[in-house]
């Protein structure tokens, strides 16, 4: 199973935006179950990018 092109664009940008911080990303995964994409930044923020691309982070999509 592959990305959708709304979720690769987003998590485009929060690798930029991760990087402009000088954060690490320690995780990026794909789950099959859902499609969402899970991203872990310096072991505490945990990012979700739906289907959709749009980005749920805290219990909150933006």
């Amino acid at each position: 199973m592959e990305p959708t092109m709304a979720q690769l664009k987003s998590l485009y940008r929060v690798c930029v935006q991760t990087s402009n911080l000088l954060k690490d990303i320690n995780m990026t995964r794909l789950d099959e179950r859902t499609r969402c994409i899970y991203i872990i930044v310096d072991e505490t923020i945990e990012i979700e990018i739906d289907v959709d691309g749009g980005l749920i982070y805290d219990g909150i999509k933006f």
